[in-house]
């Protein structure tokens, strides 16, 4: 008995030896890189320079250009650029050129001081921001195109594993970078920033390499999807518009309504509380995380201290809760995953509230990161994968843009005005919100299930009918 379970996790785990799955490891390094950069890195820099925390509150909704990339994610996935698609196909053409923008905008961030030039940072910190998240959709969508749905669960927790090796780097890398250069510890110092950012610039050269390396995936055509369009430019047709207008009607009609009235009449009514759901899943780990980095601040831990457990031994947790989440998602589900996520990432942020009461110390920060970053890799590998789930083929890139644009809407949107009510009720209490904020997720998954069982028991009484 025990052999043959031994055995039994054994081939599940031979899933991550996929080639494909294990090429997911450069491409999530490559998309995980910004993300610190314009958020949690950025905040601790702008904190050290004096900046108020109400101000980094306020500057967390950079964050939202992830929120609404639904709004352009038609025209990453139908647009072709100039050479560039014709040399690298749709999906590489776009992260070569989101990849590259991403590596100017950097070098501009790292070219000026916030405490001089608050406004041009925030400039360059949206260019990142729009250009990351561009880069999220086109690979996102060669994700979902590269394997079938029973290996989502692995690319996922492979895509987390580089997405959070990346995250050492921007966050626990440039602490220790700009630590090493500070002359003074004590006072605010402009240059160990700057170089910090500049070598981080340089880092993106690992994603534009791995772009140019992989191939462009064959993505399957949607009968039905297909079907829909050419009816539709059929309908269009008999407008009597001149040639011109008629193809580029019907291209708006294929790029940015087809997707979204495919998932609505796919899901149909059901799509409200799969929205709802997507909408909040990750709002306990959002909110809290843009005052994490200001309350070690506050609480007293130095660069190197956070760089040590938060970004280095914390990230090694959360890649290592992704392995478990994508393992759990082969072996019991995706839904029964997503809620273990969704309980464990709310539960786990009653640490910080005694980590709060405790102050300083280096052994409770250690238990607070451990649990919280572990739950968050099981959360994340469960959510990707539940999300890949939900798309169709022939709309990858629009319609996860859309799923991944409203996960963060909202909690982005609260997350802005974290820093003042910080200031005015203390971390204790904003830590104890997050956590209470977690709870409408539970019933939404638990609400979730049953309308999938409910389907999958349709769909059996009707297989066993015919």
């Amino acid at each position: 008995m025990i052999n043959t379970t031994v055995a039994g996790w054994l081939s599940v785990c031979r899933i991550y030896m996929h080639p494909r799955v294990m090429g997911m490891l450069a491409l999530g390094f490559s998309a995980g890189l910004p993300l610190l950069l314009i958020l949690g890195t950025l905040s601790f820099w702008l904190r050290e320079a004096g900046i108020d925390r109400a101000t980094i509150g306020y500057l967390s909704w950079i964050g939202l250009a992830y929120g609404f990339k639904w709004m352009w994610s038609p025209l990453v996935d139908r647009l072709p650029l100039p050479l560039l698609t014709r040399l690298l196909g749709r999906r590489r053409a776009w992260l070569l050129l989101s990849q590259i923008t991403i590596t100017i905008a950097l070098v501009g961030m790292a070219s000026t001081d916030p405490l001089e030039n608050l406004s041009h940072m925030i400039f360059f910190a949206l260019a990142v921001a729009f250009a990351s998240a561009t880069q999220d959709i086109a690979l996102d969508a060669y994700r979902i195109e590269a394997v079938e749905l029973r290996l989502q669960g692995a690319m996922a927790a492979t895509y987390q594993a580089g997405y959070r090796l990346a995250m050492i780097l921007t966050s626990a890398g440039v602490l220790w970078i700009a630590a090493s250069l500070d002359t003074s510890p004590t006072d605010y110092n402009y240059q160990s920033w700057r170089i910090a950012y500049l070598i981080m610039a340089a880092c993106m050269a690992t994603g534009i390499i791995t772009t140019f390396i992989i191939q462009e995936p064959k993505a399957s055509i949607n009968q039905l999807a297909a079907q829909n369009e050419i009816q539709a430019s059929q309908i269009i047709a008999n407008w009597n518009f001149n040639a011109r207008l008629t193809q580029l009607l019907t291209w708006l009609y294929g790029a940015m309504i087809a997707p979204f009235q495919d998932f609505i009449v796919r899901y149909g009514y059901h799509a409200i509380l799969i929205l709802t759901l997507i909408a909040i899943y990750r709002i306990s780990d959002v909110v809290m995380g843009v005052m994490s980095n200001p309350f070690y601040v506050d609480m007293g831990y130095t660069k190197d201290e956070v760089a040590t457990v938060s970004k280095v031994y914390g990230v090694i947790m959360t890649i290592l809760g992704a392995a478990v989440g994508g393992l759990l998602i082969v072996k019991f589900g995706v839904i029964r995953t997503l809620f273990l996520g969704a309980v464990l990432s709310a539960a786990t942020n009653l640490l910080f509230v005694w980590l709060s009461v405790k102050g300083h110390d280096i052994i409770g920060l250690i238990i607070t990161i451990s649990a919280d970053n572990l739950s968050a890799g099981i959360a994340s590998s469960a959510f990707v994968a539940y999300l890949s789930g939900l798309t169709n083929s022939a709309y990858s890139a629009t319609q996860y843009a859309l799923f991944s644009s409203v996960m963060l809407l909202i909690p982005k949107f609260i997350a802005g005005f974290s820093g003042q009510f910080v200031d005015e009720y203390g971390y204790a209490l904003f830590f104890m919100g997050t956590t209470l904020l977690g709870l409408p997720v539970l019933i939404l998954v638990w609400m979730v299930g049953r309308v999938e069982l409910k389907t999958l028991i349709s769909s059996e009484d009707l297989g066993h009918r015919s």
